[in-house]
């Protein structure tokens, strides 16, 4: 489908968002080819979730361009480690994004801030997986409840988004871009998922799983319609699988242990 022209945005940017568009949309413009459906579905105002498959390190920003070129500002929830990167972690920060301190007690403090970005109307952009896929098909695995309790907790609706063609150019946890020849990225924004009976519940383990379930089927089934092939009938566990929850999977843990060792005598030397 021929993609629509920009939708100018009505939020104030300011200067970290106008860099970080200046930078990497035409870059994206130029080794990209782009398929976006339903980016009527994104509301053109007020406060919202906006929820999608994570398939490679790239991705965030495939995603960032459909959302700002349809005329909104996204507020991603991004692994806090991003943030301490020179220069760029400043950008990031400045450009409102959210940071999440993952499996550590101080993982609350996104909940908040996303709360608090949906109440004064930003998007927030949340991965309900919390992390690159471990599917061996790249399909949605099981959800984290982040999505759901943001939506249950502010009434905001929450838009489910699938995204393809991202992985083609960086697979997951790669370290080479394959450019050229240029590759598609599709989107295909859904239907708000239905979360209406739930929201006079109290917001318990049972509640907020069975949210999250209806969140990942939603996004399911616009991938699936993307890809044309039929998903897993069952959603990939790592928990139950082995796999470990964050960093690469494909690295070994005891090798991962000894090299953060070393690097700890070097700090301490």
């Amino acid at each position: 489908m021929a993609v629509a022209e920009p939708q100018r945005v009505r939020q104030k940017r300011g200067w970290a968002f106008a860099v970080a568009v200046a930078i990497v949309r035409p870059l994206l413009m130029m080794f990209t080819k782009r398929r976006w459906y339903g980016a009527e579905k994104l509301p053109e105002t007020g406060g919202c979730v906006v929820v999608s498959n994570h398939i490679s390190h790239l991705d965030p920003f495939t995603f960032a361009h459909f959302v700002y070129d349809n005329g909104r500002l996204p507020r991603f929830l991004a692994k806090a480690s991003v943030f301490e990167i020179p220069v760029a972690g400043t950008i990031v920060r400045r450009a409102g994004q959210i940071p999440v301190y993952r499996l550590t007690t101080d993982a609350s403090q996104a909940f908040r801030a996303a709360v608090e970005a949906v109440d004064q109307g930003e998007v927030v952009v949340v991965y309900p997986e919390g992390t690159i896929t471990r599917d061996p098909g790249l399909w949605p695995m099981t959800g984290r409840t982040g999505a759901a309790r943001i939506a249950l907790s502010t009434g905001a609706p929450v838009i489910p988004v699938a995204q393809w063609g991202a992985n083609h150019i960086l697979a997951p946890y790669a370290k080479r871009p394959h450019l050229l020849p240029r590759k598609t990225i599709t989107m295909k924004a859904g239907d708000p998922v239905d979360l209406d009976d739930l929201r006079a519940r109290p917001l318990t383990a049972e509640t907020l799983r069975e949210a999250t379930d209806r969140i990942m089927d939603a996004v399911t089934a616009l991938l699936a319609d993307i890809r044309r092939e039929q998903p897993p009938a069952a959603r990939f566990d790592p928990r139950t699988a082995g796999v470990r929850e964050i960093g690469n999977p494909n690295v070994d843990p005891g090798r991962r242990r000894r090299h953060h060792s070393h690097e700890n005598d070097g700090n301490q030397a």
